[in-house]
């Protein structure tokens, strides 16, 4: 960071705003910042909560002019204030309640802007509306609260501090009896202690789900009682918005339906919803690790895979201008199964049973249908000559049995999949651990279909047959991009970072630690909640970008992103949106041998920083130190972290 040097004024002001003093020097337009050549990140400072896998650290926000960092804990239900006027010490220095505000209510998400912080606080039951509500900053003082939608998960301001856009996330129950309707609020705050709210519903996208699913929007939930299909309106789900530099377009993330919402904000109305569309793994430049089981040990093995496609189903997402005068998008493409009622055993059937002397055979059956839904599967459950009915009272989703006829089963289609070994009525060696046995994907899709939407049926030995039992999948569709994407303002893909994510964890060049002195190949797709173990994760969604935030420093644009399994912070610089670069990466995890799992939580002091959920850039104009800095709610380990941006020019 630099300032310019031509007036006593300016050396003024540069004292002043390491005084977080900013208004004092006339606002930014006193304030000249030197674009870097690049960055590199040095954790400085962290708060830990000491608790272990319970959230204890999401979402964070910072407020300039009283200091303070304010960190959402989902284990407590409440919100973290923390002391950053030391940036090395956080300290905490009290707590938001929100059960003043509702009854059992739950902080879920925060943000912050001009002195004002937003919580938004879900009900329980989670599907009973919830609410928004303001307090400030400098002592914690209620201002105003509001109804809003059903799990409001994340909210942000316009750029004008006089609205905030909350989205109602609107989950179903456990068993799928119970599904609000997915919403944005569009809430004015220009009057704290008279809340005026609006809301963007989909209601009117109801009459037009054939048209969406042919885009590819994934609507594919079932209804309240299980008997059909949920409306439009309960099957998106908001996940996560972001805001144009003018304050009048929001991007909302639909994560689960693999698409996201445009919305006007002056009309609170929703005037598109886009597909988002699918990765194609055959592509070298898509390459992935599958398998986290190859063999008798598992080896780094990044590679293509036919007919395989990738979900981008980002989570955060964040809007910026570019050079070139127009607003991009930029998101974490974590992916997100649905996966209500995996827990509840009559969801999964029942297991055959062998007669005994006492007691007559059992025959297996599928599951209820009105105890959840689960679309999750791995492969090799999916694919198998000898049908579904071998997993029931195991992991066999109840709806899927009640889609393939009882006893069915589901094939691959030898034609896409001759490369991992299928043959007609066998899916043979691509069933292995080493090959596409273990990767999770959804069964909702990929099989052959009329036009009417019903499955195309083969017979057991893989020959179409109208009287057959068997799904032939000619594709499979995989969670998540791995990758990090830029959008333009109508959702079509301008960059990807394709397989750069894996092959850079994968390198010689990628290290560990705040020292950065252990070799990240030697953990590679590890997870967060366990002994770190390599390659654990590549056959579910690989390092899992998940948080995100961006901050622009002089003329470039940088993506802060949390890999939420593997840990760590990557940035790229996106200041030049169809040609991406990555700057740095840092991960905070030291310790990488330790055993520990849920039962025997790790030493958190020792172990460092698990599971990035949520960032927060500061800028330096409003830095308690004077240097641009990033805050990391790690939920695993219920810590904060505290990281410099050291500037090279």
């Amino acid at each position: 960071m630099q300032f310019s040097t031509s007036s006593r004024a300016s050396l003024l002001c540069l004292s002043l705003i390491a005084a977080a003093s900013l208004a004092a020097c006339g606002g930014d337009d006193d304030y000249v910042e030197e674009t870097p050549k690049t960055l590199q990140l040095e954790k400085i400072g962290g708060y830990s909560s000491n608790v272990f896998l319970k959230s204890a650290a999401e979402i964070p926000a910072f407020d300039a002019a009283s200091r303070r960092a304010f960190v959402v804990n989902a284990q407590s239900g409440k919100l973290d204030v923390l002391d950053l006027s030391d940036p090395k010490n956080p300290k905490k220095v009290g707590e938001v309640n929100a059960t003043s505000v509702l009854a059992d209510g739950e902080v879920n998400s925060v943000a912050v802007q001009g002195g004002l912080v937003a919580v938004a606080i879900q009900a329980k039951p989670k599907t009973d509306a919830g609410r928004i509500a303001i307090y400030q900053a400098s002592d914690l003082k209620l201002l105003g609260s509001a109804t809003v939608g059903a799990l409001p998960d994340m909210l942000t301001f316009t750029p004008d501090g006089k609205t905030v856009l909350v989205a109602n996330e609107a989950e179903p129950s456990d068993d799928y009896q119970i599904d609000p309707e997915g919403s944005i609020s569009v809430v004015d705050v220009s009057n704290p202690a008279s809340l005026k709210v609006r809301t963007a519903d989909f209601k009117a996208f109801n009459d037009r789900a054939a048209e969406l699913r042919s885009k590819g929007v994934r609507l594919f939930g079932p209804n309240a009682n299980n008997t059909g299909k949920a409306t439009v309106a309960q099957d998106l789900e908001p996940e996560y918005i972001a805001v144009s530099p003018d304050g009048k377009t929001a991007w909302v993330t639909l994560q689960e339906n693999n698409a996201m919402a445009i919305v006007d904000i002056a009309s609170a109305t929703v005037k598109d919803v886009v597909a988002l569309g699918y990765k194609d793994h055959s592509l070298a430049a898509n390459a992935l690790d599958f398998a986290d089981s190859d063999g008798k040990n598992a080896v780094i093995d990044i590679k293509v895979a036919p007919n395989v496609l990738g979900m981008y189903m980002p989570d955060a997402i964040a809007a910026y201008k570019a050079g070139d005068g127009q607003t991009y998008l930029v998101t974490a493409n974590e992916g997100d199964a649905r996966a209500w009622g995996e827990n509840t055993p009559a969801y999964f059937g029942t297991a055959a049973v062998k007669a005994t002397s006492t007691a007559p055979a059992v025959a297996a059956k599928g599951g209820d249908v009105t105890k959840g839904f689960v679309e999750e599967w791995r492969v090799k459950h999916l694919v198998h000559k000898d049908g579904f009915l071998r997993r029931a009272g195991d992991d066999l989703p109840a709806h899927l049995i009640a889609l393939a006829k009882g006893n069915g089963g589901a094939l691959l289609n030898p034609a896409n999949f001759a490369w991992c070994g299928a043959i007609a009525g066998d899916p043979k060696t691509c069933r292995d651990d080493d090959k596409l046995g273990r990767l999770k994907i959804t069964w909702t899709q990929g099989y052959q279909t009329n036009a009417d939407g019903s499955p195309v049926w083969y017979n057991a030995a893989g020959v179409a047959d109208p009287n057959g039992n068997r799904l032939m999948y000619d594709k499979l569709y995989a969670y998540g991009g791995r990758s990090i994407s830029i959008w333009n303002a109508q959702g079509t893909q301008v960059w990807d970072s394709g397989a750069a994510i894996e092959q850079f964890l994968a390198s010689d060049e990628c290290k560990l630690g705040a020292k950065r002195d252990i070799a990240c190949k030697t953990y590679f797709n590890t997870g967060h909640d366990a002994t770190a173990k390599l390659d654990a994760r590549s056959s579910a969604k690989g390092p899992e970008p998940e948080g995100l935030t961006i901050g622009t420093i002089g003329s470039k644009t940088f993506a802060f992103v949390g890999l939420e399994r593997m840990g760590g912070v990557i940035v790229f610089d996106i200041t030049d949106p169809k040609a991406a670069k990555r700057v740095d990466y840092l991960n905070t995890r030291e310790d990488w041998t330790a055993s520990f799992d849920d039962a025997t939580p790790p030493a958190l002091a020792k172990v460092g920083d698990l599971g990035p959920e949520g960032l927060a850039f500061i800028p330096a104009r409003q830095s308690p130190n004077g240097k641009p800095l990033l805050l990391v709610g790690n939920e695993v380990s219920g810590s904060t972290a505290v990281i410099q941006l050291n500037l090279s020019y």
